[in-house]
């Protein structure tokens, strides 16, 4: 028996060795891990074939409105590349199968056709290319579809956020059966010099979006966020990191009231100290429809309870449900409070040209401020795109975490002294 030569990236050696449930790849373009992974699935058939097991090999993404939005080019392009498989397979415009039609390619979108995917018998092998959007509830229902003792779940993916049910239960699991690499163009032996032309213009022209698209980094600002720039240059200057509190120093919890109940808007806490013109960002916290209880243990849980509670001037405003302002809340927790007056028409302008103005002067805790800066690099302007007008911003996800956030910013420049900046307003303590 001749014995054929596979050709793979060194990290991904691994990843195929020996037995596994789930193997996988996360990273950014020109890893060439979907190429290697299709091929991969080739092998497995061909293998399965000469064994004379009967199934199918799945391939699904979470959108796929025709097979020109699936996989079916990369596997038929990974086994045109070696001639050995090649010739094992029957490769038609539609299909792909082994000579013997013991073993066939299908391919499903999940977002609409995941319950008929429970019902297809004998899945040798489920690969899911381009998983990061795939949901909690998909993966719970395509997994128990992998019924034969020796099935395997395959997944490739470009990593975007934190909070995606691929990262939390694939990258983050601590499950010796699941073997997954992180590829990136870095890895890729063959990586071509065209694409290494376009990485470079991207890292000149695209900073802001550079580290997610080509080093697999999650996606950390969105196009025309206010503080993309900020959050990219920080990052670069070593500016998130770990940032410990000065014990000599004062406290503050800025935040965005939310209100209660399940129709309310998100609360927001920003944990911030001013040590002389910079600024430390030490903790973040974001609850929706929450009592102010909650948002009060969380202070004293995470050791803020000494902080000065700064509020939007919205603070003074009676709660309906609790017949009591926010700022009366916290004073009666024994919080110090401060509340920062209505800025008038524009407000929402000024906190992020405040935002934007000191971000060089800023220091973020990086293991738990990372949903703040999150929402931070979400936070963009709605445009007019006909006229091409800012109309000032979206109000989403991102808007409650990023108005606390610039509260905090033009609380900074209030509170310094009138020598140094000019007051743009005059803080209130409240008795």
């Amino acid at each position: 028996m001749t014995a054929a030569q596979i050709e793979l990236p060194e990290k991904l050696i691994p990843v195929f060795e020996g037995e596994a449930d789930v193997r996988g790849a996360h990273g950014g373009r020109g890893s060439a891990k979907t190429r290697n992974f299709a091929k991969m699935t080739a092998v497995r058939a061909y293998m399965w074939d000469m064994a004379g097991r009967e199934g199918i090999i799945l391939c699904g993404r979470e959108f796929m409105n025709s097979l020109d939005d699936s996989s079916l080019a990369e596997v038929k392009a990974a086994i045109a590349s070696e001639p050995w498989l090649a010739a094992h397979f029957e490769v038609g415009e539609k299909y792909v199968r082994t000579k013997s039609g013991r073993i066939a390619y299908k391919f499903a979108g999940l977002d609409q056709n995941i319950d008929s995917i429970k019902s297809k018998a004998r899945i040798l092998l489920c690969w899911v290319d381009e998983a990061e959007p795939v949901s909690e509830e998909a993966w719970q229902t395509l997994i128990p579809t992998l019924r034969e003792e020796d099935s395997e779940l395959w997944v490739t993916w470009n990593p975007k956020s934190p909070r995606s049910a691929t990262h939390k239960r694939f990258r983050l699991s601590k499950d010796t059966r699941f073997k997954i690499a992180e590829m990136n163009y870095t890895d890729n032996p063959w990586f071509p010099e065209i694409l290494d032309r376009q990485r470079a213009r991207d890292q000149l022209e695209r900073p802001d979006s550079y580290d997610h698209i080509w080093n697999g980094d999650f996606a950390r600002v969105v196009e025309g966020a206010y503080y993309a720039a900020g959050l990219t240059r920080a990052q670069r200057e070593g500016r998130i990191g770990f940032v410990a509190a000065d014990p000599l120093l004062p406290i503050r919890a800025v935040a965005d009231i939310g209100g209660t109940g399940q129709k309310a808007d998100l609360f927001s806490f920003w944990i911030v100290q001013f040590v002389g013109v910079e600024i430390r960002w030490l903790d973040h916290y974001s609850a929706k429809g929450q009592p102010f209880a909650v948002h009060v243990a969380w202070l004293r849980d995470r050791g803020w309870s000494k902080a000065q509670i700064v509020l939007p001037h919205d603070g003074e405003k009676q709660d309906t449900v609790y017949d009591a302002s926010p700022e009366k809340y916290f004073r009666d927790a024994d919080f110090d409070v401060m509340v920062v007056p209505n800025q008038g028409r524009g407000a929402a302008k000024q906190r992020i040209e405040a935002g934007r103005r000191l971000f060089p002067s800023m220091r973020f805790n990086a293991a738990t401020t990372e949903a703040g800066r999150e929402a931070l690099g979400a936070y963009h302007a709605h445009k007019d795109d006909k006229r091409g007008i800012d109309l000032g911003p979206e109000h989403d996800w991102a808007s409650h975490d990023a108005d606390a956030f610039g509260l905090g910013c033009i609380f900074f420049e209030g509170a310094r002294p009138r020598a140094r900046q000019k007051l743009p307003f005059t803080p209130r303590k409240v008795a």
